[in-house]
């Protein structure tokens, strides 16, 4: 989880980068448009077809619904040999524009850097894991930290990344407060709730579904404010599924029954979300859960109503909401290009 939010700071190093994958997507309102005619150069019959996955992290409840969709069998239901990996150190952009892994999870800040630049990465955003954007400062309860004037003479943990920053500044200006007042640390916590008891910070950007969902079983009493409640431009999509875009050109149909069980998955996921933990405990393979097993149930129990939430089905991209987050970061400096409203997702490929 604490990956989503630390990719944050890839954004910077991605201004630089070149390349790895071909072609920048092309895009309308709806978002970018793929080749609905192209030929796919799909499995034998009889065969699954192997499709690599990247995850931004170790296993955690944003990716229930992948591994429900594997351990149920609607990958292989779908004629899908899928294999869901974690490299640690690399992007998941990075690998999925080089076709690594042909689908990986990213999301929609952290994203923004590598559509920009005079080569961007070939990689498009293919559905919403999460309807709404979750994240947001937890501090000490009662400290007056429970709205973002209150970093005012505070200290906060930060990542040092642009956007990051930018968005607090953005925050605590319009309620009030002087953002250069506010005392900047590296963020170098692996345990908030236990940096907040000891003081070692006054406030720290989480996810609810995991950093305070921790909180509240160590028994730590916080106060936390939404980022999505005080500005709707800051309701970005974190996190979503992005395909590899020269992978989905050539094989439209294989990325619809992909999506098409990954959506079977995440629908299992919201309505089961007790069985849906489970899975996820005994699907982990690298070790990571292990002692976190009340985290993740009692994560997947809050989590799992966010998956659809408001939306008309799972995986759906608002176009308004997606452009306008592109938009403030140009307008704020914080991409070198302006995106035409569409860069970067399609909804093309749900069912």
């Amino acid at each position: 989880m604490k990956k989503i939010i630390s990719l944050l700071v890839a954004a910077v190093l991605l201004f630089s980068l070149t390349a790895c994958g071909n072609g920048t997507p092309a895009g309308d309102q709806e978002g970018t448009s793929a080749e609905a005619g192209s030929t796919s150069q799909d499995a034998p019959a009889g065969e699954l077809e192997k499709i690599t996955f990247a995850l931004d992290w170790t296993p955690n409840t944003n990716h229930t619904g992948l591994y429900v969709a594997k351990a149920l069998g609607y990958f292989e239901d779908a004629g899908l040999d899928v294999d869901i990996v974690f490299v640690e150190g690399d992007s998941s952009a990075q690998l999925c524009a080089a076709g690594t892994a042909e689908f990986a999870v990213e999301a929609q800040d952290t994203m923004a850097a590598a559509l920009t630049g005079d080569e961007p990465l070939g990689i498009t955003a293919v559905a919403a894991i999460l309807q709404h954007n979750t994240s947001g400062i937890i501090s000490r309860k009662g400290e007056g930290l429970d709205h973002p004037g209150g970093l005012v003479g505070k200290t906060y943990s930060t990542w040092d990344s642009p956007i990051e920053l930018a968005m607090l500044r953005s925050l605590v200006e319009q309620d009030g407060g002087d953002f250069d007042e506010v005392n900047l640390i590296p963020n170098v916590i692996t345990d908030e709730p236990g940096a907040l008891a000891n003081h070692e910070t006054d406030a720290i950007w989480v996810f609810y579904g995991w950093g305070c969902i921790n909180a509240e079983i160590q028994g730590f009493d916080f106060d936390y404010f939404f980022f999505k409640d005080l500005d709707p431009v800051f309701d970005y999509y974190t996190p979503v599924i992005i395909g590899n875009n020269e992978y989905m050109s050539e094989h439209p149909q294989t990325t619809r029954a992909f999506l098409a069980a990954v959506k079977k998955g995440y629908e299992y996921a919201a309505q089961n979300p007790a069985q849906a933990a489970e899975i996820l405990i005994e699907s982990d393979n690298t070790g990571s859960l292990k002692g976190s097993e009340e985290l993740v149930r009692r994560s997947q129990e809050w989590i799992s109503a966010q998956y659809i939430d408001d939306a008309e089905s799972w995986g759906v991209i608002d176009p308004n909401r997606w452009n306008a987050f592109y938009d403030w970061l140009y307008e704020n400096n914080l991409i070198e290009t302006e995106l035409p409203h569409g860069t970067g997702f399609t909804n093309e490929y749900l069912q």
